[in-house]
């Protein structure tokens, strides 16, 4: 039985299906000392290698899909290493034996609130995919007058530099002045596409955070920089919505609805620990 190997580098935790693609394009896998080419397929025999490292392959039964949501904050970056020294938000992320977590989408740096991480690749790039049509909303307060015109075209649709786009539902949650919070649902994530919408419209976005993936919410009582991971229950709700089988394990031992005082706490210790060690890691760098 054998598979894509683009599909096989992305269980082992090598990142998303798509990056994969793009690896074995750029020559940068082998198999078996040769050069691999999109299309090849493997059976889990073979010695596997990413610029020039070995593999450490999964097979389909071994791995365990985890999903983690992190709440998180503006300012860090949604990459693994930065080069200018900036925190990211795989800094707080807990360690792995085996494989890496993958993060769901980005968000830009100025944005806040829920992120997914998963241990599975082709979970992750299933779930960031248009054609799925997995809903994204965002809580946006802008700064701008705001008229029923306005808001009609940008839920029936613009066009953007990179093509048409829209919000399929446009919520009003309040504001005073020129301030107003609006909640807007989409369902694909272009670079800064909410941003951009709004200021088709000659509104400026002065405040962005989401708040759900799919029929999730971010947990309230989740702290900025703080993650938790999710139970079996939501682990297959995210599978079953875009066509995975179910999972049968989890490395959480209850399904819990929502985060009780104890573990709150635990995790604001735990945020306010990875601070410490970041503000004494800038002063070093100083």
């Amino acid at each position: 039985m054998s598979e894509k190997l683009q599909k096989v580098l992305a269980r082992a935790g090598k990142g998303s299906r798509r990056e994969m693609e793009s690896f074995i394009s750029q020559g940068r896998v082998s198999v078996d000392g040769k050069t691999a080419f999109l299309g090849d397929r493997v059976d889990g025999t073979e010695q596997i290698r990413v610029d020039g490292h070995t593999v450490n392959l999964q097979s389909k039964d071994s791995d365990i899909c985890r999903i983690l949501m992190y709440n998180k904050p503006e300012g860090e970056m949604c990459t693994r290493k930065d080069p200018e020294g900036r925190p990211t938000v795989f800094d707080r992320l807990p360690k792995l034996e085996n494989g890496r977590w993958i993060a769901v989408g980005r968000l830009d740096i100025n944005t806040q609130g829920m992120l997914l991480f998963t241990t599975d690749g082709e979970l992750a790039n299933r779930l960031m995919h248009p054609s799925r049509k997995v809903e994204r909303e965002y809580a946006v307060r802008v700064f701008g007058e705001v008229n029923d015109a306005m808001l009609q075209r940008l839920r029936n649709g613009v066009k953007l530099e990179d093509g048409p786009a829209k919000f399929n539902k446009i919520t009003y949650r309040g504001g005073e002045g020129r301030n107003h919070w609006f909640h807007v649902v989409l369902t694909e994530g272009r670079n800064r596409e909410v941003r951009r919408l709004w200021e088709s419209q000659d509104v400026q976005v002065s405040r962005l955070i989401r708040v759900r993936y799919g029929d999730i919410q971010l947990q309230r009582q989740l702290p900025l920089g703080g993650w938790v991971e999710l139970g079996l229950k939501d682990v297959n709700y995210y599978r079953n919505s875009v066509q995975l089988p179910p999972e049968t394990q989890s490395k959480v031992k209850v399904d819990e609805k929502s985060i009780d005082n104890a573990k709150n706490r635990r995790i604001r210790r735990s945020v306010k620990k990875h601070h410490l060690r970041q503000q004494q890691s800038n002063r070093r760098r100083r």
